[in-house]
């Protein structure tokens, strides 16, 4: 038995959940999740817990018990309590700024770059070099986060460029002069 998969997933106050067709939806005060059913695990709902059950002893369903279990506790911690990543933008010159639903880059490069952000995802900049990314989704806010950090990924000499705010850089000795 999977030691992950056995584990209860407590429903907070104001946390909804429904399972439809093979969806599970947790909806909360920061928004709507919805996850898929993988094929041989069923949810039993009762007394403000859920516990995953594996429908059979076959490999697949063990192998995606765990799995199933801390997509469903993600689900319902992120409409609950949300989810959150931030990084830093290192370097002279490089800000940024939040215009509507898209975020304007100024990253050393000859034009500023604009990113969309996804519906369902709020992206705050603080004194232009700090970014927040936050939203219910724990996939998503992680996506964005990736896809902001790859605009400008850090330099391996100068470390300039969009990191993790908890990031660790080691960075490269440079040629010496003769």
């Amino acid at each position: 038995m999977s030691r992950v998969g056995r584990m209860s997933i407590p429903i907070s106050k104001g946390v909804k959940v429904k399972v439809e067709d093979g969806v599970f939806t947790a909806e909360g005060p920061k928004g709507k999740v919805s996850e898929k059913l993988l094929d041989g695990i069923v949810l039993d709902i009762q007394n403000d817990e859920i516990q995953v059950q594996r429908g059979s002893e076959s490999r697949s369903a063990r192998s995606q018990h765990g799995l199933m279990r801390s997509l469903v506790a993600n689900a319902v911690q992120g409409v609950h309590e949300g989810f959150s990543k931030r990084l830093d933008i290192v370097g002279v010159g490089y800000r940024g700024e939040v215009k509507g639903s898209e975020v304007h880059l100024a990253l050393g490069y000859s034009h500023p770059v604009i990113y969309a952000v996804p519906k369902g995802i709020e992206v705050a900049i603080e004194k232009n070099v700090n970014i927040s990314v936050s939203g219910a989704d724990r996939q998503q806010v992680g996506q964005v986060a990736a896809e902001l950090r790859g605009l400008r990924p850090p330099d391996a000499y100068k470390g300039k460029g969009i990191r993790y705010a908890d990031e660790q850089l080691r960075l490269k000795v440079g040629k010496t002069g003769a």
